[in-house]
């Protein structure tokens, strides 16, 4: 029995596309490759690009052995829709001044790479040592202008996913894996907008 057949599907859903082990297990390889990458580093700082990257935040940070600080941003380019609105707002800034510092972007899912690429203009002008980003999903197809340093899945699917922190209207980001949102479940009497 395959690991999606043992997790059951929340009725959101169409399909699981990473169960909740494949993702742990992933994480912890790239919290190896963040303690390589960043071995020399005295000044190190994760941030975290809200809201979406809060599940991947949280558990990379707890396998990352390297000391680090950590902080937030939040952006926003969706407005509500399921696709980037190609618009890209600062909703919070970051409360840590990054000069000097190394800087790990950490993201939940980069799809057409607009929203990625203007935070890290953002961040480069405030002259941080170095900057780097690492994705939990990258979705290659449709990106026309950033490539991350580090991918924990490459999704060649065009699917709309949801769960471990990706959402739809802001709901579905507790769910503990990674799968393709059910639209047709969107004219169900059941579903609560």
């Amino acid at each position: 029995m395959t690991e999606e057949n043992k997790t059951k599907i929340h009725p959101h859903f169409k399909k699981v596309i990473y169960d909740e082990q494949t993702i742990s297990n992933r994480i912890k390889e790239l919290a190896k490759w963040v303690d390589e990458t960043y071995k020399d580093s005295q000044n190190l700082i994760l941030v975290g690009i809200l809201k979406g990257s809060m599940p991947f935040m949280a558990e990379l940070m707890r396998n990352v052995t390297k000391t680090h600080a950590i902080d937030f941003i939040v952006a926003s380019s969706y407005g509500g829709a399921n696709e980037s609105s190609g618009s890209v707002k600062i909703v919070l800034d970051l409360a840590a001044d990054i000069r000097g510092k190394d800087v790990l972007l950490v993201e939940d899912i980069i799809e057409s790479g607009i929203t990625i690429n203007k935070i890290v203009r953002l961040l480069k002008d405030r002259k941080p040592n170095s900057i780097k980003t690492i994705t939990l999903i990258d979705k290659p197809f449709r990106k026309e202008t950033f490539v991350p340093e580090k991918s924990g899945f490459l999704l060649e699917q065009k699917v709309f996913l949801v769960g471990f922190g990706l959402d739809y209207q802001e709901k579905l980001r507790n769910i503990p894996y990674v799968g393709e949102f059910n639209q047709d479940f969107l004219n169900h009497p059941d579903y609560d907008n």
